[in-house]
């Protein structure tokens, strides 16, 4: 029998804050996410000089750790700028973890926000990483990038294994009925598989119900290590496993489009948190298209490689379904700022606290949550649980 390992449990986070989801017109991306970091910070318990790491990722700032830390007025000793997508965020409860343990700091804000919606848009990103920073394999044929990407992965899986464009409406009409239970969604308009399937197609076989929304956002939490937490004013979801995988940059050079590095990081994920998919209370996916959630439920063992279409059928994954997936409506029906993977973990940390409202699923002991970075191409997995799953 193996010892646990060193990281498993070691940290906790114990306060969670958003700001300016759905639609922040008038006000900057910066401001937004000073807002959800004081929000998590006070939802600690703690005040904004106790926070002595940083750990955040932008898609519009070089140096987003520079912006955060002038803002707040931080004095930090241990900073963190780590950037590989929506993945990022739950990579930095990894990176948090390991600076807690090794007595770097005592207290890490992680933290992200956007203002894709009203702001900068995201073809403006697009276009400067572009210039700056080419797919020299894609670029010249001008893909209409992410969706055309993501298409290429839905028509393999669909030629492969049977997989039909009903399938994968069942996840957006899933997460739908998941938004229409929660308040703070941006989309909450009852949607049917025939919505999905006759909605303006965008990159063949997706339409654009397959496709996440684009909203305005910002996250926060505060990470601590698990022995204070236990003396924090909120139940802790402790981080019991992260692992993470990149397989490839550009989608011509994935190595299998029907096999995403999810089964790797999953892996390594249930690996350091001792548990496996049946140990799985709640899920939370980054679903910036219906295909994500399909391809994510095979490579992290919920069900066998072809059959998640299957799988996902007859609101399986939905309200009162067998298996809750993203609860607070996704990034196809919530809020999806350009990088989502912080909104998957503040839903995780209300799920197991039982603060989720009409959306809540009884009895949440562990929730796995899992990041997609780019095209496919970054994946970390992250498990948290509550007091009982850390014995």
């Amino acid at each position: 029998m193996t010892s646990a390992h060193p990281l498993r449990g070691a940290a906790a986070i114990v306060g969670v804050g958003s700001a300016g989801c759905g639609d922040a017109t008038g006000r900057t991306e910066i401001e937004i996410t000073v807002e959800a970091c004081r929000k998590a910070v006070a939802d600690a318990g703690l005040r904004m000089s106790d926070i002595d790491g940083l750990v955040t990722a932008s898609m519009t700032s070089p140096m987003p750790s520079l912006r955060i830390t002038q803002e707040l007025g931080l004095d930090t000793t241990f900073v963190d700028a780590t950037c590989v997508g929506g993945s990022s965020f739950l990579l930095h409860l990894l990176i948090g973890a390991m600076a807690l343990q090794n007595g770097l700091c005592s207290a890490v804000l992680v933290c992200y926000g956007s203002t894709q919606r009203s702001g900068i848009r995201r073809s403006t990103i697009s276009a400067y990483r572009e210039a700056v920073d080419p797919d020299p394999y894609e670029l010249p044929y001008r893909p209409f990038n992410p969706p055309t990407a993501y298409a290429l992965a839905a028509a393999r899986h669909m030629h492969e294994f049977g997989t039909t464009r009903a399938q994968l409406a069942e996840v957006a009409v899933a997460a739908r009925r998941w938004a229409g239970l929660n308040p703070e969604a941006f989309a909450r308009d009852p949607i049917s598989i025939e919505d999905v399937l006759s909605a303006r197609r965008v990159s063949d076989p997706l339409g654009v119900r397959d496709c996440c929304l684009v909203t305005d956002g910002a996250g926060a939490i505060v990470l601590v290590r698990s022995d204070r937490a236990k003396d924090m004013p909120q139940p802790p979801a402790f981080v019991l496993g992260v692992g993470a995988a990149h397989t490839h940059r550009q989608i011509s050079s994935m190595p299998d489009l029907t096999t995403t590095g999810a089964r790797r990081s999953g892996e390594r994920a249930y690996a350091m948190a001792g548990l496996g998919p049946g140990d799985v209370d709640v899920l939370q996916l980054y679903d910036a298209f219906t295909i994500n959630v399909v391809l994510f439920l095979e490579d992290l063992g919920f069900c066998r490689k072809g059959e998640g279409g299957a799988f996902v059928e007859g609101g399986r994954i939905g309200p009162g379904g067998a298996l809750p997936v993203n609860t607070n409506g996704g990034g196809l029906s919530c809020v999806h700022p350009g990088m989502y993977g912080m909104f998957l973990l503040i839903e995780a940390v209300r799920q197991l606290r039982g603060e989720a409202g009409p959306r809540q699923v009884d009895g949440v002991e562990t929730v796995l949550c899992h990041g997609n970075g780019s095209v496919l191409s970054s994946q970390v997995t992250a498990i948290l649980g509550g007091r009982s799953a850390l014995s």
